[in-house]
């Protein structure tokens, strides 16, 4: 799994919200009043509910014990304080020249398959390839925490108690389905494979790529797909690109064109964001689109380190990056990844 940036929000992509921002109906205190293992017995209880096997809940909950490593790294996640950082240091960092050449050979080695994804998903290889990248350094890393010992700690814990409950519950139906137990292994919140989905994510989107018979999210063919498959679920548009850079011109005031909707989520990370006009409106006003995009299509402007330095127009495809991870930097590191792998 890639490290945790302090910039981003917690690492669960494909969750389509930002954990940061949901709100914590127990205290800590409060939920470990009860006893890990009386608690495990209150899992198994709802397992049995959503239909999973005697054996299977047996086999997961067997033996599990709370790991102290998963609450000090959830505890410590950093809450935002004062304005946001600059952007660029980041986009140096995470769009650099080794992960954009190793994007680079990786899009080539998987030429073949990539034209069938991309017919049947709509959605273009540099942008999965650039989510793989950021998310497992093109599967260099995954993560090596048990799954289910940190789903059930993390559950226990009690601050996101239902959510991380559910997704304890969704990794044992991954089991009746067949998928090993022993590969179950990833980040500390959970998440796997090569695109990190989380259980759910994976019961609901991942797919056989490759038709061999099984849906392996640690396959790089399967992988790619179950990526498009989760950006054409989250409303990805054939053909629009992610956003383009734009030329601003002195003295203008982005401030003036102010978003006034309220996001129903990731509130914070759209309110940078400018209010909607069609390209050929951004024209009238100065802004130039510095890529191919429609003079119709509906962008905001985005300039997050303020006059004078980089602006982009960004469509509603943007937003669907978003939607893997709540977070600016990591939408636009993905978004420019996926650009220079294209080249």
């Amino acid at each position: 799994m890639t490290s945790l940036s302090k910039f981003s929000p917690l690492r669960i992509p494909a969750l389509a919200i930002c954990l940061a921002a949901l709100p914590l109906p127990a205290t800590r205190a409060d939920a470990q009043q009860e006893s890990f293992s009386a608690y495990l017995q209150t899992v198994a209880v709802h397992a049995r509910k959503e239909g999973v096997s005697e054996s299977t809940i047996a086999g997961v909950l067997a033996g599990l014990t709370p790991n102290q490593r998963v609450i000090d790294l959830d505890t410590s996640q950093p809450g935002s304080r004062g304005g946001p950082p600059p952007m660029a240091p980041y986009i140096a960092r995470h769009v650099g020249s080794s992960i954009i050449s190793r994007g680079r050979a990786r899009y080539a080695s998987l030429s073949a398959v990539l034209p069938g994804i991309e017919q049947r998903y709509g959605v273009p290889g540099p942008i999965l390839f650039a989510i793989w990248g950021h998310e497992t350094n093109y599967g260099g890393y995954t993560g090596n925490f048990d799954l289910a010992r940190s789903l059930a700690t993390l559950a226990w814990e009690g601050r996101r108690r239902e959510l991380f409950e559910g997704e304890l519950v969704a990794l044992m139906k991954m089991i009746d389905r067949g998928v090993p137990r022993s590969t179950l292994k990833g980040s500390w919140a959970g998440a796997f494979g090569y695109p990190q989905f989380l259980p759910s994510v994976y019961l609901r989107l991942a797919v056989d790529g490759d038709g061999n018979g099984r849906t392996d999210i640690f396959s790089p063919v399967d992988a790619i797909a179950s990526i498009a498959n989760y950006f054409r679920d989250a409303g990805w548009r054939t053909g629009e690109p992610w956003g383009v850079k734009a030329s601003v011109p002195a003295g203008f005031d982005v401030g003036a064109y102010a978003t006034k909707l309220a996001a129903p989520s990731c509130e914070k990370v759209h309110a940078r964001h400018s209010q909607w006009k069609t390209v050929s409106e951004w024209r009238a006003l100065g802004v130039s689109p510095r890529g191919a995009i429609g003079n119709d299509v509906l962008t905001s402007l985005f300039q997050p380190d303020g006059p004078g330095t980089p602006a982009y127009l960004l469509t509603g495809n943007y937003r669907v990056i978003l939607q893997y991870n709540c977070s600016n930097y990591y939408a636009m590191s993905v978004g420019l990844l996926a650009d220079e792998i294209a080249r």
